[in-house]
């Protein structure tokens, strides 16, 4: 028989109300607005956005999320981790001690390009390609000191994107990866076949659903990434073209208890209230309801 799907931990995040460390990405709505959607929705956990968005003192950010009794899961740190290590190191410290002291337990790494941004990347050298692995490993070393667990994310527009790409991190590197269905599906891996592979190296995940017609203008350099989000590119589970139903299942048989991230990145015009992103985010919940009401 096979072993029942049990109640996921599922967390949210600011993404998902377009809060987004990329500059003039859009409309930004103010912390307690977003903590406030979240909690109306019957979410007890976030990550906590990009840095700055929310308290950077730990007493402050810990009476802030208090207030509308979220508990905070960890958090995304865009680095770049092939030059000037010693900068990326310092960050993701100061990142680590304030997420430790929220009672955080990950940091989500991801390999940022220096040009700001997700819709151009260069090349990396050999030698880069070295650095960076080698700095994600210091950096989960200052983040172990701290308590916390380091993945990294692949994602679009990072030197971690393509398949080959986090086949070859992998390979180099002994840190587990964040599995995020969108950002590999765009990228042109399929999330459920890489989870089947590497089920013992995801140690955190995004879940998010993908409309593939629009990310292929994405792969193929037609649309810009954000752009191509503006256009729709994500969609609440369940209703775009990853299939949620079997990573979720494939990633619980493997063993995999960890957090569910929601994460459907939007982003907003300066009209736009929490109205939309709040209302696909709850048919992503009834979702995710769904697929472990008929395994129960």
């Amino acid at each position: 028989m096979t072993e029942p799907l049990y109640p996921l931990r599922i967390a949210a995040a600011p993404i998902s109300w377009g809060v987004c460390e990329v500059p003039g990405w859009g409309h930004v709505l103010d912390a307690r607005t977003v903590l406030s959607e979240m909690a109306a929705l019957g979410l007890s956990a976030t990550e906590l956005g990009p840095p700055g968005y929310l308290p950077r003192d730990p007493d402050e950010l810990r009476s802030l999320l208090e207030t509308f009794g979220i508990a905070a899961v960890g958090g995304f740190l865009a680095q770049v981790l092939h030059a000037e290590p010693e900068q990326a190191i310092a960050a993701a410290k100061e990142t680590a001690v304030l997420f430790a002291a929220t009672g955080a337990d990950v940091l989500v790494l991801a390999a940022a390009t220096g040009l700001g941004g997700y819709d151009a990347r260069p090349q990396l050298s050999e030698s880069e390609w070295r650095t960076l692995v080698d700095t994600a490993a210091a950096i989960r070393d200052v983040a172990a000191e701290c308590g916390l667990r380091t993945v990294l994310h692949p994602h679009v527009g990072t030197h971690v994107e393509t398949e080959p790409e986090v086949e070859r991190f992998l390979a180099d590197s002994d840190l587990d990866i964040c599995l995020d269905t969108g950002h590999l599906l765009i990228g042109g891996t399929d999330p459920v076949q890489l989870a089947q592979r590497h089920a013992g190296r995801i140690g955190h995940i995004h879940l998010k659903d993908v409309r593939s017609a629009v990310a292929d203008e994405v792969r193929s350099g037609t649309v810009e990434y954000s752009e191509a989000v503006r256009r729709g590119l994500y969609a609440p589970l369940g209703e775009g073209d990853v299939d949620i139903a079997a990573l979720v299942s494939s990633m619980h048989a493997a063993g995999y208890r960890g957090w569910y991230v929601m994460e459907q990145d939007t982003a907003l015009q300066p009209t736009d209230s929490a109205e939309l992103p709040s209302r696909d985010t709850e048919r992503s919940l009834r979702h995710l309801a769904g697929l472990v009401a008929a395994r129960i």
